[in-house]
C-alpha cells in the first residue's frame, strides 16, 4: 500500500486499526504480525498506531477485542434463560473462531479482559443467580464452558487452517493394536463438525447444571 503523503492526515482511530489488524492476521498469520506491517498496511508511519494503541501486546488485545465483538448483539435480542444464553455464547464463539481461525489461537491463549468480554461473562453469571443456582456453580461456569469451547476449537480448527465448517476426516487405528479405539472410530467421523460440537456442548452444559444443585446464590 502506498505510504500517506506528507501532510495528509491519517484519519486513524483504535476501530480503524484493529480493523485492519484483523484483516491482515485472518491474510497472514500471527507469525509475521507485527505493528511495522499493519503500518505499511495503513499507509502511515508505526509512530501514528503508537498514538492510539501503546505497543504490540495492546495491539493483539484490539484484535481480540474487535473478534468478540463480533459474537456480542443488541442486550434485547439475549434470552433470559442461562441455558439459551450460554448456547448463544457458545454458537456465536464457534461461528467467531470459524471465520478467524488464524485470530483464534489469540482468544484461547491470553487473558481476555476487555469490556464486551466481560459484559458477557457478567450476561451469563447473572442469568445463572437469577435462576438462584449454587454460587459455586455461577463462578465456575465460565471457566468450565470456555475451557471446553477454547480447547475443542484449537484441536479442531487446528485441523482445518483453512477455516471450513466440514467435519475432518476420522482417524484410522490399527485394529490389532488399538481394538477399542477402531471400534469407536466410526463414531468420529463428525469430528470437528457441527453436530458433535452441538453434542459436546449439551454434555458440557448438562454436567454445569448437574453441579448447580447446593445452596442457592447469595445477595
Amino acid at each position: 500500500m502506498a505510504k500517506r503523503t506528507q501532510g495528509r492526515p491519517a484519519g486513524l482511530s483504535r476501530e480503524r486499526i484493529a480493523a485492519a489488524a484483523v484483516d491482515l492476521v485472518d491474510r497472514q498469520g500471527l507469525e509475521s504480525f507485527g505493528v511495522r506491517r499493519l503500518a505499511s498496511e495503513l499507509g502511515v508511519d508505526p509512530m501514528s498506531i503508537y498514538n492510539h494503541i501503546k505497543g504490540k501486546a495492546a495491539l493483539l488485545d484490539a484484535v481480540s477485542e474487535a473478534v468478540l465483538t463480533e459474537v456480542s448483539a443488541p442486550a434485547t435480542q439475549w434470552p433470559d434463560d442461562w441455558l439459551d444464553i450460554a448456547r448463544a455464547m457458545a454458537h456465536g464463539y464457534r461461528d467467531m473462531a470459524v471465520r478467524h481461525p488464524r485470530i483464534f489461537p489469540l482468544l484461547a491463549t491470553r487473558a481476555q479482559t476487555s469490556a464486551v468480554a466481560l459484559a458477557a461473562l457478567e450476561r451469563l453469571t447473572a442469568a445463572m443467580r437469577r435462576a438462584t443456582l449454587a454460587d459455586r456453580a455461577v463462578a465456575d461456569a465460565p471457566l468450565v464452558l470456555f475451557g471446553f469451547l477454547n480447547g475443542y476449537l484449537l484441536a479442531t480448527l487446528s485441523t482445518d487452517p483453512g477455516g471450513s465448517d466440514a467435519p475432518a476426516t476420522p482417524p484410522a487405528f490399527d485394529p490389532a493394536r488399538y481394538p477399542t479405539l477402531a471400534a469407536l472410530a466410526p463414531l468420529q467421523a463428525g469430528f470437528g463438525g457441527a453436530a458433535e460440537f452441538e453434542r459436546m456442548l449439551e454434555a458440557v452444559l448438562a454436567g454445569i447444571a448437574e453441579g448447580a444443585t447446593g445452596p442457592p446464590a447469595t445477595r
